[in-house]
């Protein structure tokens, strides 16, 4: 499909367009060295105008990048450019799904760049792809053809010696509690939820902010966020058999040891714990504001000393100077006096995998091959570590005897330059194409502190509770049909879902009722059957190709 494309941004030239299907490289202006590329930053991130890295790649490239980035409204934005056939040259660190890819794939939007995946334009990335051959498989469509370049951060158990290689995200939320105030209370760390809103019940009546130089009344026994990655309730659900995250479908899913996959939001182990659950919030020991607090909001209530019990990623990014009050809770068994009684289960999640959306060249783009010579370079074993934690000479320091790049320390690094190592890592971290491959670390650089503790952790403390350690991959691809079905109810499957276990947890139920009313809206408006359908054929047709 040809476009026309509007003069953009600070573009000063028209870039002719070409259709470029068929697998043949694309022709355009091959003396273009200039390039618009608009995408994602982190907010604390000082851009990637100034980052060193970047300006010594572009120069050996012999490039010119103009970086359009934000941290906020990014999808409204890219979503006005496409809308508007006003193209960048390319899109960097936008997290396309792969229905986007697709679409954008097919309709001419997106190049295919299979044409230029070659040794002799792009060394470094045919290299690994030819190792890895499952990489290629995850990025490479339905139809055959290549949209983007592939990302993903291979970091997982087998770094620390396990036998099974789970992702840093198999358990994406840790629950933890105060256990400082239990043991003022001469409570133990609870084993069950019965156990557990006990002591939350203790919190309530003994005020044990106050504790903390908070007003009187402002103790909060469990704040979380509702349906959230890494700080939602769902955890909780452990003790009942499953856990799921309803924020997006595929987290929805259970993928069973004997190949077949479940939407636990309709069994009735699901029915049961949002019923169970509801009890709690309305004794107010549940946050009340937990279906509209943001990350922010619910760190500083932790970090005030105003929680009992939360959810996050580590203890110590959310609890800040109480990090000492707070241990792990293990997989909580269900209620007792009930068939739950024995009962705890993790979930564990699909680490992201490998996917081709953080980085897309447009038809607009009139010198792919150069672009992408450029980017190359971002496969780089010693580029990749400097795009993902800072350059050497300032994050990396030097060598040690096995040749292994050392990181600052946090004294050097508030000495030096008045952060901590943490910080300076957010301000030269760049979003976009870069592959961490499992073997780098430990040859290459060394896996950051924090992230091994947290392999530790999920190893020893939580994978005991796994009954099934299978996860719904993140990179499993489907045909153009089953996109569209994907694409016609996957929103309303997920709105409707979230919408109802909100309500149940604030008001109650459900109901014979109410439950057998919710399957039929699942089923005749928001297509369950056949969306569970298509998530089982692609899953079958993946697990059939390894």
């Amino acid at each position: 499909m040809k476009k026309a494309i509007a003069i953009l941004l600070a573009l000063t030239f028209v870039i002719g367009m070409v259709g470029c299907g068929g697998g043949k490289v694309k022709t355009g202006d091959p003396d273009q060295t200039d390039f618009l590329i608009v995408g994602g930053m982190s907010v604390l991130s000082s851009g990637n105008d100034s980052n060193p890295v970047l300006v010594k790649l572009a120069e050996d490239a012999g490039v010119e990048i103009e970086w359009d980035l934000m941290s906020d409204s990014l999808g409204e934005k890219v979503g006005v450019l496409i809308g508007g056939n006003q193209l960048p040259d390319a899109f960097i660190a936008v997290g396309f799904s792969q229905n986007d890819i697709m679409e954008y794939g097919g309709d001419g939007t997106f190049i295919d760049l299979t044409p230029y995946i070659t040794p002799e334009i792009m060394p470094k990335l045919s290299a690994i792809l030819e190792k890895h051959p499952d990489i290629k498989a995850g990025i490479t469509q339905a139809d055959g053809k290549i949209y983007g370049l592939p990302s993903g951060e291979l970091m997982g158990t087998a770094a620390i010696g396990a036998t099974d290689d789970l992702s840093i995200y198999a358990v994406p939320e840790f629950s933890m509690i105060n256990k400082t105030w239990l043991d003022e209370l001469g409570l133990a760390v609870p084993t069950n939820l019965t156990e557990l809103h006990d002591a939350l019940v203790a919190f309530k009546e003994n005020d044990m902010a106050t504790r903390n130089g908070n007003g009187a009344g402002s103790t909060i026994p469990m704040s979380t966020g509702y349906d959230q990655w890494c700080w939602g309730q769902e955890i909780f659900y452990a003790g009942f058999g499953f856990t799921n995250f309803t924020s997006d479908i595929c987290f929805d899913l259970r993928a069973k040891g004997d190949g077949t996959v479940e939407f636990v939001s309709a069994t009735q182990a699901y029915r049961d714990a949002v019923t169970y659950f509801h009890d709690w919030y309305a004794e107010g020991l549940m946050d009340l504001e937990m279906f509209s607090q943001s990350t922010s909001q619910l760190i500083a209530k932790v970090s005030q000393g105003r929680v009992g019990v939360t959810t996050w990623w580590e203890i110590k990014e959310i609890a800040g100077e109480h990090t000492d009050d707070f241990v792990f809770l293990p997989p909580l068994y269900g209620p007792r006096g009930t068939q739950y009684e024995n009962t705890r289960n993790l979930t564990i999640r699909s680490g992201p995998g490998v996917t081709s959306g953080n980085f897309n060249i447009t038809s607009a783009c009139g010198n792919p091959e150069l672009l992408l010579k450029y980017f190359d370079q971002w496969y780089d074993p010693e580029v990749v570590m400097q795009l993902q934690y800072g350059p050497i000479g300032i994050y990396y320091t030097e060598k040690d005897a096995n040749g292994v790049w050392q990181t600052i320390t946090d004294d050097a690094a508030k000495a030096q330059f008045g952060k901590s190592a943490g910080e300076l890592k957010a301000q030269y971290e760049v979003y976009g194409p870069r592959l961490i491959l499992a073997e780098y670390y430990n040859s290459v650089f060394y896996m950051e502190d924090r992230a091994t503790q947290r392999l530790h952790d999920i190893e020893e403390i939580w994978m005991p509770y796994v009954q099934d350690v299978v996860a719904y991959p993140n990179d499993v691809t489907f045909t153009e049909e089953e996109l569209e079905v994907i694409s016609r109810y996957k929103a309303d499957f997920v709105s409707q879902v979230a919408e109802y276990e909100g309500t149940w947890l604030k008001n109650g139920g459900p109901t014979d009722t109410e439950w057998e009313a919710y399957l039929k809206v699942l089923r005749d408006n928001c297509g369950m059957d056949r969306l569970l359908d298509v998530y089982q054929t692609a899953y079958t047709r993946y697990l059939q190709s390894r």
